[in-house]
This record gives structure tokens, sequence and C-alpha cells, in this order.
């Protein structure tokens, strides 16, 4: 009888402690596992953001470089073939980007160019020429047909540029030609590397695709998916003009975690329709929500072996106390909050008792480190402050809760002389200036203020008033910011004089959404930046200052 009762309650101890931690497992890694699930969409949705930012902002400086060089009066006179070379030559060797330019006459020949090649063919016909005689062309990925043979290849891979071309007037305002620029596509490959780079230490294994609009065609990726046409969902909600997320099926037949952004063209330069689209195995997105589950279960279980060999030494002695500790089990279980129950006098029931207290107290302690590192994602790693991901967070509750009165101020700041700092001194000095002014902007929290790092040297304040002058109230507290930057910085013994611009937008509660506000106070910084830096700017002034 003896021997039965041991076995019976042996077998009872282990089997509750080890139902116990199943079930505390499985709630606390189903709940890790969408919390890992919802950060690694979001996380890559972001990436797709940046990257279709990064791509628009290259084809907008190339774009306005080739308007501003169409208005040089020796392509406008057309008449000295060796300045226009020169001058041409000058652009590809200061952005190697530009692989070839050329000063194309009303008939279609080219007058001069990089290089002098081509010069005197006759490319009338080409959509470069074609479609540039009355306004700006830019035209999509595609592969080289003239200058294949021409240009140097070392790789052997097929050569593809992006064309952009515009019309050459006289003084009197008469066609006199086309400027036509072909820059390779190599610059979209080293973008997406360096932004891979960025994350290589918290995301595994993650491509960056883009996308044309023509066909769904692959023009960035795996080498396997470029120059196929990709039809998946991601690519169709991106074409919405939409950005997020998906965890979906690729043609390859396996599971992606999948971030979606469409490049909707930057200030005057209109987009080429192109989706970006970054993806990570889903094994890589979710391995460390699956380790912890597994981590928990593992502990759980070698727990239990312990308390069912204590159980089946002491249980003829101790049968009732170990009655209590099953029931108390039970209820954790169930899910009520209770306390393994404590008794003196017997010390090996006081070992169990706290054995069992270390290992709930543990499994929490486990659920509340997720609850810390859940905190840790909405902010930015350098200044403590909140990254994008909680700005997007906060506008998104902040409108939906907005008192009819109440307004908000966006204040879009980008620091004068960074990247000075950064050339001169190194990007450690950079990186501590950037935690320095971040510490400095929190000195306004208490003007109800949500500051932002969005990357770089860039920083969104959001201001929530009830003014009936929020103009005079968002000047008033950039002027206040811009003064506070400017005061001088004492970093590791180096004294350093930096400066901010600043772009403000006010939305009312029936106003436009996040993004477009964002747009917003963005064109407004443009417009300080333009006008001599160390402003700031309000959007319905930027109007007539622009």
């Amino acid at each position: 009888m003896s021997i039965k009762l041991r076995t019976f309650f042996a077998i009872f101890f282990a089997f509750g402690i080890i139902v116990l931690t199943a079930f505390l497992s499985t709630i606390i890694g189903n709940k890790t596992l969408q919390q890992v699930e919802l950060e690694s969409g979001q996380a890559l949705s972001g990436i797709t953001w940046q990257m279709a930012d990064k791509l628009d902002y290259f084809m907008w400086s190339r774009y306005g470089e080739i308007e501003v060089l169409s208005e040089l009066e020796a392509l406008r006179s057309m008449q000295n073939k060796e300045e226009v070379r020169k001058i041409l030559d000058q652009l590809s060797e200061s952005i190697p980007s530009f692989s070839w330019a050329g000063v194309i006459d009303r008939e279609g020949k080219v007058f001069a160019s990089t290089g002098g090649l081509l010069e005197e063919a006759d490319i009338s016909e080409r959509p470069v020429f074609q479609k540039a005689k009355s306004d700006t062309y830019i035209g999509d990925v595609h592969d080289a047909v003239l200058l294949s043979k021409l240009l140097p290849n070392p790789s052997g891979a097929p050569l593809q540029f992006v064309d952009i071309s515009t019309p050459i007037y006289g003084k009197t305002g008469e066609a006199k030609g086309v400027l036509a620029a072909h820059f390779s596509w190599e610059w979209s490959k080293e973008m997406s590397e360096k932004v891979l780079h960025s994350y290589d230490d918290h995301i595994k294994n993650m491509d960056i695709l883009v996308v044309s609009s023509r066909n769904n065609t692959v023009l960035l990726g795996p080498k396997e998916l470029v120059g196929k046409p990709l039809n998946i969902k991601s690519v169709k909600e991106a074409q919405k003009q939409k950005s997020g997320w998906l965890l979906e099926k690729w043609p390859d037949g396996k599971k992606y975690v999948t971030g979606y952004a469409y490049g909707k063209g930057y200030l005057n330069y209109p987009g080429l329709g192109w989706s970006v689209l970054a993806r990570q195995h889903e094994t890589e997105a979710f391995s460390s929500a699956k380790e912890l589950q597994s981590y928990i279960f593992y502990i759980g279980t070698i727990s239990a072996v312990i308390c069912a060999a204590l159980g089946w030494i002491i249980a003829g002695v101790i049968s009732s106390p170990l009655s209590n500790i099953s029931q108390a089990a039970k209820r954790l279980q169930q899910g009520e909050k209770t306390e393994i129950p404590s008794f003196r006098g017997i010390k090996d029931i006081e070992i169990l008792t706290s054995s069992l207290k270390q290992l709930i107290a543990t499994l929490i302690n486990t659920e509340s480190k997720l609850g810390k590192m859940e905190d840790l994602a909405y902010l930015d790693g350098l200044t403590g402050l909140a990254n994008r991901m909680s700005l997007y967070l906060f506008l998104n509750n902040k409108i939906k809760n907005m008192d009819p009165k109440e307004k908000l101020i966006f204040l879009f700041m980008d620091l004068d002389g960074f990247k000075g700092v950064n050339d001169q001194w190194g990007h450690r000095i950079g990186d501590l200036l950037l935690v320095e002014t971040g510490r400095r902007l929190g000195a306004i929290q208490n003007r109800n203020a949500f500051i932002s790092r969005l990357g770089g040297d860039e920083f969104i304040i959001i201001l929530s008033v009830h003014s009936d002058s929020p103009d005079r109230e968002a000047r008033k507290t950039g002027e206040l910011i811009i003064d506070d930057i400017n005061m001088p910085y004492e970093i590791e013994g180096i004294s350093l004089q930096i400066g901010c611009s600043i772009g403000a937008a006010i939305r009312d509660s029936h106003g436009e959404d996040v993004d477009t506000m964002l747009r917003l106070a963005d064109e407004a910084l443009y417009v300080s930046k333009r006008d001599g830096k160390n402003r700031i700017t309000i959007y319905e002034n930027s109007k007539n200052a622009g």
C-alpha cells in the first residue's frame, strides 16, 4: 500500500506541474509568436518604406540635376562641342551613376556626349529623344541597346539603365534639342546592400526586391526572380499605394513575412510606380518565439521531474501537504491567482514549496521580460527617443481621440552641419552628438510634446495645443528648439557647433492623415533649408516661399 501511494502522488504531482508548464508555455508562446510576427512585419514594412524613400530621393536628385544642366548656356547654344562634352564628362565624373549623357539636336543626332560615345549617331527613334521633345521624360529600367558594346562591363552581366531626358530651349524659347542621360541600375543594388547591412544584427537572411509597374517584373532582388513577373498579394497591395506587411506564400512554395511599400515620388519627381518588398522566411522571422516556447517547456519539464522525485521519496509522510500543493497547481492551471502554500517544520516540504514558487516566479519574470522587449521595439536604439513605429502608433491613436478644439503641430527637424561633424570627427562623435541632441529635445517634454527620431539627423516633434493661434505656438516652440540646438556642444573635449532647420504643419481635428501631415512638414523643412537654414517655416507660408 505504501508503494502504491507513493506512485500515485509522484505521478499526480508530476502531471500537475507538466500540465501547468504546458499551459503557461502555450499561452506565453502564442502571445510571443503573435508579438514577434507583428514586430517582424512592421520592421520589414519600415525597411521597404525606407528603401522606397531612398529610391525616390535618388531619382529626384538626378531628375533635378538634369533639369538644371539643361539651362546652361553652353548646352542651349549648342555651338562649342568640346565645351559641351567637357561639361558632360564632368557630370559623369562627379556622379558616377551617370553612365552616359548626351546633347541631341533637333533632328535626333547626338551633338556631344560623355567620352564622345555615339556622337553623330542618329537616335531620333529612341524614346529618350521622342518622348522628351516637349517635357521631361523618365524611363523605367531597361537593357542597354546602343551602349552595351561601348561601355565597360567587368561583370559580363547585361547592362541596365534608367533614362532621364529633358528638352533644351534657346534664349527665345525655340526647341533646340534634348539633353538625355542614362544612369546605371547598379546604384540600386548598392543602396539595397547598405540597407540590408544596417539590419544584419537583428534581421537575418532578408531580401529586398524592387518590382516594376510594367507586368510586375522584378527589377532588383534574388537572381532567380530578377526579370520575371511577380504576381503576389503584397505587390498588388503596394500598387494600391499602400504600405504594410503580409505572411504569404511565394512562387517557390515557401511562406515569407513580406513588407511592402510604394514609390510615390518625391517633391516634383512623380515616381515610376516601383513597388518595394522586403521578405524574410517565416522560420527565420519566428525563430526567437519558437526558442522561447521550447525553453519554457523544457524548464517546466525538468522542474516537474525533480518535484516528482521528491514526491516519491516523502509521499508516505507528507501526503496531505502534497495534496494541498497539487490543488494549488490545479488552480494556477485554471488561471486563478493563487500561491503555492508554505509549510514549516519539515525541511523537505519547505524546499519543495520554495522550488515551486521560484518556478512560477521564473515564468512570470519571463513574461515580464517579453513586455520589456516589446517596449524596446518602439524606441530608437541610439537616443532612446520614440522611433518611427512608435510615432505612427501614437499619431493614429491621438488622431482617433482628438478633442474638436485640439490641434496637432508637426515640427519636422533636420540638423544643419551634422554631416560636417561626421566627416571631420567620425561617426562615434556624430552618434554622441545625436544622443545629446535627443537629450536637449527631451527637455520640452513638459510642454506636452511627443518626440521621435526618424533616422539619421531627422527628428519629429508633435505638440498638442488648444490655442487659437497654433502658428504662433509652432513658431515659438521652433525658435526655442533652434536656440537650444545652436548652443555649443562639448563632447569628449571637442567643442562642436551645429544648427537646425524646422518645417511645421498644423492639423485640426478634421485634418489630413499622418503621412500627408508628415509630407507637408517635410516640404516646409525643404523651404527652411533652401532659404538659408537655421530657421522655421510653417506650411501655409511655405507655399508662397516656394
